[in-house]
């Protein structure tokens, strides 16, 4: 498949001449498999600790290839589901901790573009977690007052009046704020990160899948194969994420889900009147599935999410899904009537990574053998997480005690997947669970709409 089609993004960066793949033997320091966000970052800041290490990136595609080049391109502090999920499993003082480091993730991005040159489509616009049912307004002022209690500044929530104001839908029934997120081209911000690390010197081997990882015994090196050579490391990182699945390593600790996206024309100042939208905020709806979207450089209108699905045995979601494009190409018109006739021009998939409980996991994969690690499970909000991980990564398999390899995430115990068909009925369980309660959601959503297009006052204020 030529890399160039699998997104719009895709489209955007030139992908048509990959490093060399790698040919023979190599003997590395670091070996690091995924060249996504959390492969590049880390392989850039591996070197600038120690120039002196010999780090390697093996892409089995391109860099960018996977979610790093089909995501949304929000840079975001949400960390897992949402606050309240993450304080039942984790409790009060692992939410901050988790906010004060998606802050500085998403801080980290607009230092990349400010003092690295990083060229991505960068727009600190905020984002609009918009509520389009009654319970959906309950959660999110809840979840307002949670961070309040906790001090996290910079989020507040809106009436459906002052919602409105900010960008115009009869679905929307009022809306949290936050002001840390941004915007942008994940493929160009991954061309970039891949520059950087190149620049650094670090090795980019591209179309160099690894078909076998072998850990001996304590003390000597990891063997990777790959279709043409052999890597001898002495640490290695699985940055594979959804990816992860065609190792067994890593299979008990993730599973890839599928989730999808359609992108407009560009949009006319006739289509995008009615709708507002100055500031050009990200946009996020608050069921289970939610719904993605924003506006690109050039007015496209991007959206995504809304279902997802989940594969059996060691399979990757499929790259297009039918029902679900349809799905989001009527929701698009069904929350702005004036794009009703806005011809969607692309429209792509890609897998994420998911843990059991929904949040990402950073560690060794030995108890007390540290040379193999991993990060997984962004649950599709990686864009900040995986491009700041670099530095977390670099102090882990550099064996530092810092304040990042201390945080609750890293080296925490992930509850297992079980193996299938157990794991294919579980997914299907909690897949079939959250779709219904969703249902009340979904039928909201289309009530305020038919009311708005019937002249009824529809989604009073919430306060």
């Amino acid at each position: 498949m030529n890399p160039n089609t699998v997104s719009f993004w895709h489209e955007t960066v030139d992908l048509t001449q990959p490093r060399p793949a790698l040919a023979g033997p190599v003997d590395v320091d670091v070996a690091i498999i995924g060249g996504g966000f959390c492969g590049l970052s880390t392989a850039l800041y591996l070197k600038r600790a120690q120039p002196g290490l010999r780090v390697a990136v093996l892409e089995q595609r391109v860099c960018g290839y996977g979610a790093s080049g089909r995501n949304g391109g929000f840079a975001m502090t949400l960390f897992g589901l949402t606050m309240e999920i993450l304080k039942l499993r984790f409790g009060a003082t692992a939410v901050r901790e988790a906010q004060d480091f998606m802050e500085a993730a998403v801080d980290h991005v607009g230092t990349l573009v400010r003092e690295e040159g990083v060229e991505c489509d960068y727009h600190h616009g905020g984002l609009l977690t918009v509520a389009t049912s009654k319970g959906g307004a309950r959660r999110l002022q809840n979840e307002t007052r949670l961070a309040n209690r906790l001090g996290i500044a910079g989020i507040h929530y809106l009436s459906a009046a002052e919602t409105r104001r900010r960008v115009n839908s009869a679905t929307y029934l009022g809306a949290r704020v936050e002001d840390n997120c941004a915007t942008l081209n994940p493929a160009k911000l991954s061309r970039e990160l891949l520059r950087l690390a190149e620049a650094a010197g670090a090795e980019i081997y591209e179309e160099t899948p690894v078909t076998a990882v072998r850990v001996g015994p304590p003390g000597g090196p990891v063997l990777l194969r790959t279709p043409r050579g052999r890597v001898r490391a002495r640490k290695l990182l699985f940055a594979t994420n959804a990816y992860g699945i065609q190792f067994p390593q890593l299979r008990a600790k993730q599973v890839p889900v599928g989730t999808y996206i359609v992108l407009t024309e560009p949009l006319t100042p006739a289509q995008l009147g009615p709708i507002g939208w100055a500031n050009r905020e990200g946009i996020e709806d608050s069921p289970n599935f939610v719904h993605y979207y924003r506006l690109t450089a050039h007015n496209r209108l991007l959206m995504g999410g809304g279902d997802v699905t989940v594969p059996t045995g060691t399979n990757l979601p499929p790259d297009h899904a039918p029902g679900i494009f349809r799905h989001l190409e009527e929701h698009l018109k069904l929350t702005f009537p004036s794009l009703r006739d806005a011809t969607i021009t692309h429209r792509w998939g890609g897998p994420v990574s998911v843990t059991v409980d929904m949040a990402p996991a950073f560690g060794w994969l030995g108890r007390d053998d540290r040379r193999v690690a991993y990060a997984l499970g962004c649950v599709g909000h990686g864009v900040a997480m995986m491009s700041y991980s670099g530095q977390l990564l670099r102090d882990l398999l550099l064996e530092r005690k810092t304040a990042l390899t201390d945080l609750f995430f890293v080296n925490r115990t992930t509850i297992p997947w079980p193996p299938e068909p157990l794991r294919m009925l579980a997914g299907a369980a909690i897949h079939g669970y959250m779709y219904l309660e969703d249902g009340a959601a979904r039928r909201q959503v289309a009530q305020n709409a038919d009311g708005a297009g019937s002249g009824q006052v529809v989604g009073a204020p919430v306060g």
